[in-house]
């Protein structure tokens, strides 16, 4: 028996600037998880992955990260992911910094 599909966003990080991106259904990164692509199919998962990793001079160490769909877009279901969507833990800079001045 298979198991049921877990719907995914694919992840990387912005090769100049470090922080988490997301790829977009339009095929932009975005710094936020809820515009990210939920993708729920897993061979539609598997070639928006290949195309993530063919970006080699935008970003670094593309994955398939499992999430949900939530009121606003996607929202992560493992503690990582959920960890990553808030930036750098250390200060506020980066994404904390910017959200905090929206």
């Amino acid at each position: 028996m298979s198991r049921k599909y877990i719907p995914k966003v694919v992840t990387a990080n912005d090769l100049r600037l470090g922080d988490v991106v997301y790829l977009t259904a339009d095929d932009r990164w975005t710094r936020l998880h809820i515009e990210a692509e939920l993708i729920e199919d897993e061979e539609r998962a598997q070639l928006r992955l290949a195309h993530a990793a063919a970006q080699k001079t935008v970003i670094v160490g593309p994955y398939l990260a499992d999430a949900k769909l939530g009121p606003n877009g996607p929202e992560p279901i493992h503690f990582r992911e959920a960890f990553r969507t808030r930036g750098p833990s250390n200060y506020a800079h980066g994404k904390q910094a910017d959200l905090n001045n929206v």
